[in-house]
């Protein structure tokens, strides 16, 4: 019955204020109060609301930044894949051309040849096909009609030429041109010249002739193309002179090379 008691008076307590808050507010008594509450409510509530549309944009603007980096990591993969597969098909391409351009060359009714890509060069070109596919140590290396250089070591998947700027390459030659003609020896030279030496000095021999093979060594055709002579090193009262050849072809720019096997 205590319990009872003191609820109830606080119940009839709320029930007074009550009436007293709704007359007063009746009567307008209440305005005053209600606007100055307002008057400090209300730039805490706007501040509460500009601070939340804040939250709202930054929330959103990281949303949309995730969103975007994914996508455009999505685009970069799509554009790698793109380019990688671009590639692969130029290469086929330039592969493609290679076999057609040499089929239009040395005869493959008189050489048997393989097709090998360049996968490496230091001192010597090393290329993907060895003796499994019938490569030998001592065949030619061409592109097209022009001599690329010989093979000198091989095992069962891959192989090394020697190229025609290697120190060890010796190849007999004569030079042909407009009214000239030169007999000599195409010694290799450290970096991409070769130099045609014992030239006999009566013999004419000028800038730009072609320079081919003789093909006394056995393992390279006669008429091959060595290179273009690009000077003429002569003095007086000397039995020989030199010139100075250079590759038709830069190696690093062949998509594939060609071996003679017979």
């Amino acid at each position: 019955m205590d319990r009872v008691v003191p609820n109830l008076k606080l119940f009839v307590i709320l029930i007074t204020l009550s009436l007293i808050t709704l007359i007063l507010d009746f009567t307008h008594l209440l305005k005053f109060p209600k606007q100055l509450l307002s008057y400090i409510t209300n730039p805490i509530s706007f501040g509460l609301y500009q601070t939340n549309q804040k939250l709202i944009k930054q929330f959103h603007f990281i949303f949309q930044a995730r969103t975007a980096g994914q996508e455009n990591k999505a685009l970069k993969e799509q554009i790698g894949k793109l380019l990688s597969e671009n590639a692969l098909l130029r290469k086929k391409l330039a592969e493609a051309e290679s076999l057609v351009s040499q089929s239009q060359h040395l005869s493959l009714q008189t050489y048997n040849l393989i097709a090998a890509r360049p996968i490496g060069l230091s001192r010597y070109l090393k290329i993907d096909k060895g003796t499994d596919a019938g490569v030998k140590k001592g065949q030619a290396v061409v592109f097209n009609d022009n001599y690329v250089g010989k093979i000198v070591s091989a095992s069962a998947k891959n192989a090394a030429a020697a190229l025609l700027t290697d120190p060890d390459s010796k190849v007999a030659a004569f030079s042909q041109g407009l009214g000239t003609r030169a007999k000599g020896v195409l010694v290799g030279q450290f970096g991409n010249e070769v130099l045609m030496d014992k030239i006999l000095h009566e013999e004419k021999i000028s800038v730009d002739d072609l320079v081919y093979a003789e093909g006394t060594e056995g393992f390279l055709p006669r008429g091959l193309i060595l290179g273009r002579v690009t000077q003429v090193l002569e003095r007086e009262n000397e039995v020989f002179k030199q010139a100075k050849v250079q590759p038709i072809f830069d190696i690093r720019d062949l998509e594939l090379v060609f071996v003679i096997t017979e």
